[in-house]
């Protein structure tokens, strides 16, 4: 346990009882940044082993250039979303911080 963690967790605890929406709100933020995480991580080893299995002529393998697409729209919908969350969480602790 540190200063910082236990600051933290009296912040959250205010934010609860004065903010609860808030509260709310950034249990949402950090249960979605875990989703993205195992979304990316699912993304990486289907296309790996897409990858492995697509023999020597890559780019004549159309549903490997799809998936590759669909995967790019796909990371940066979250990349969006991510740092919308960031913002989020940083007027979050502008709140906790008054």
């Amino acid at each position: 346990m540190t200063e910082e963690g236990l600051e933290d967790q009296l912040l959250a605890l205010i934010v609860r009882e004065e903010r609860e929406d808030l509260a709310n709100l950034k249990e949402d933020l950090v249960k979605a940044q875990r989703n993205f995480n195992i979304q990316l991580s699912n993304l990486e080893n289907s296309l790996l082993a897409q990858l492995k299995n697509a023999g020597d002529d890559i780019l004549a393998n159309i549903t490997l250039i799809e998936n590759l697409e669909e995967s790019k729209r796909i990371s940066d919908d979250i990349k969006i979303k991510v740092e919308e969350g960031r913002k989020t969480e940083q007027n979050i602790a502008l709140f906790s911080e008054k």
